[in-house]
């Protein structure tokens, strides 16, 4: 019993840090298709913060509904791609969404559905993780970093959006006609109806009895708050990102926090040296 208390402590952290470090690296990232895999690790992580708590059919649902918005995602980040002459930065893009709408509409629902927004497939598994865990005596410093990862998510989503489709013109080329091609829209269309409607029919085959959930109302309102929150900061400080005084920062959210070096380029480096 107290070895399985301690194993569900270290996956706790472990989730947390997971979360925290993938949504921190991807607020300085500007390759776009590194964003979004930062955003899987970020919601690995959840689902992993939901197991440590005993939550395993939670976490099988928000593995279900993250597949289906998260699919949507990688598909309109590979349409944009394609159209922006094959670049992955997101700072040659700007002004997307005047050659690129149905594509624009679709990412920006799989980016909402992301970050919790009610009524969206990821609402439904991501609210109910956030809420349970709130029942849970972990301590303020679990639901602090729990609300703070959240947060995180929104940013690097906002920042995504406005970086790509809202924000000047970066300079890049740009191709229209790839929402002429119904091989890569059809899929597109097809995902953005499922990342609607997916999040109450998988809740409703999942779970057909209801949970009762009793919070406090600051703690109800808690995620809704810091989404909200976190949209109107991340708004208003769109430059910050290219400020010099964050280059340090920059570099070392970029390196993971030297993770990559740290579990194998290192060892392999020296290995190759020797060899």
């Amino acid at each position: 019993f107290i070895l399985g208390e301690t194993c569900s402590a270290l996956l706790l952290f472990i989730s947390i840090m997971t979360m925290f470090m993938s949504g921190v690296v991807a607020i300085f990232e500007y390759d776009l298709k590194k964003i979004i895999a930062l955003s899987t690790l970020s919601q690995l992580g959840m689902m992993m913060f939901s197991i440590s708590l005993g939550l395993y059919e939670l976490a099988f649902f928000h593995l279900l509904t993250h597949a289906l918005f998260k699919a949507l995602l990688f598909l309109c980040a590979g349409i944009l791609i394609h159209g922006a002459g094959n670049t992955q930065d997101i700072r040659s893009f700007g002004g997307l969404s005047l050659n690129f709408p149905l594509v624009t509409v679709c990412m920006n629902l799989a980016n909402l559905s992301l970050c919790g927004v009610p009524f969206l497939a990821g609402f439904y598994s991501k609210d109910l993780i956030v809420e349970l865990a709130c029942q849970y005596s972990w301590g303020i410093f679990v639901l602090l970093m729990m609300f703070i990862c959240l947060s995180l998510t929104v940013l690097y989503s906002v920042r995504l959006t406005y970086l790509s489709f809202v924000g000047p013109y970066g300079g890049g080329t740009s191709i229209s006609v790839c929402e002429s091609d119904y091989s890569l829209v059809g899929p597109v269309v097809i995902l953005s109806f499922t990342s609607l409607v997916s999040g109450p029919v998988l809740s409703w085959l999942n779970f057909p009895a209801p949970v009762l959930i009793f919070l406090p109302v600051f703690l109800k309102w808690g995620a809704l708050f810091f989404v909200g929150v976190s949209l109107l900061v991340m708004l208003s400080l769109q430059g910050l990102t290219y400020s010099y005084k964050w280059g340090a920062v920059s570099k070392f959210s970029g390196l993971m926090w030297f993770l990559p070096w740290l579990t194998g380029q290192g060892f392999s480096m020296k290995t190759l040296k020797n060899a």
